[in-house]
């Protein structure tokens, strides 16, 4: 089982590795409304037109906001590196 600690928090993060992979995204489905924002994470279904959902969630417009912004820092501070961390300019 992977243990992670969050830096700004000192939260534990448990993550039991053999029943959460990760899933690749090939589209993204977002439906917003007056109290959040709800996600479809799809993969496509080999060379056909058919998508199948891999995850759903949802959160409230507030943390959508929060996490655009957290994920704009994160893009923008790995922009240009390789995934071991090093620059491939």
């Amino acid at each position: 089982m992977d243990l992670k600690k969050s830096e700004n928090t000192g939260v534990s993060v448990n993550v039991n590795l053999d029943t959460t992979p990760i899933l690749y995204t090939d589209n993204i489905f977002m439906t917003t409304n007056e109290d959040g924002v709800m996600v479809d994470v799809c993969q496509k279904l080999g060379k056909t037109n058919q998508l199948r959902i891999v995850a759903r969630f949802g959160m409230s417009r507030n943390h959508a906001k929060k996490f655009l912004e957290e994920l704009g820092k994160l893009l923008a501070m790995t922009e240009g590196k390789s995934e071991t961390g090093v620059s491939v300019n």
